[in-house]
């Protein structure tokens, strides 16, 4: 019989708590430009995805040689909204939206994150922003 998700193990609160702390400790790397933090969150694996604003990127090879030479994420960032869902002991998925001082577009984010014996990792990631009319 195939392994289903139990109703009962959806966004377990010790989960949401820690999957919130991961996801909080990388949104402040990302803010102060912490590559090696940042690096340290994405899965290193050929199968991690990250689709960015202006790129598509597969492998941790590719995430972090992308994050050596992107342009820092401005100090200013700010979520404005965060939905965290997790599914069992080891699995979650957060979707924010943020404004950045240095464009008028409402951005998004979403991670799916996996928990490792060496924590939590981002194992599929997706920014995006809401083009303005």
């Amino acid at each position: 019989m195939k392994s289903v998700i139990n109703e009962n193990e959806i966004d377990l609160s010790d989960v949401l708590i820690d999957l919130d702390q991961a996801f909080n400790q990388y949104e402040n790397a990302l803010i102060q430009n912490n590559v090696p933090v940042l690096d340290k969150f994405f899965w290193d694996n050929p199968k991690t995805v990250r689709y960015g604003i202006a790129e598509n990127l597969y492998g941790g090879d590719e995430i972090r040689a992308y994050r050596k030479n992107c342009n820092p994420v401005p100090s200013g960032r700010k979520i404005i909204q965060k939905t965290i869902t997790s599914f069992g002991h080891n699995f979650g998925i957060v979707s924010v939206e943020f404004t950045s001082p240095d464009s008028e577009q409402t951005g998004r984010q979403m991670q799916t994150w996996a928990l490792f014996p060496e924590g939590w990792r981002i194992v599929a990631a997706h920014v995006s922003v809401i083009l303005s009319d």
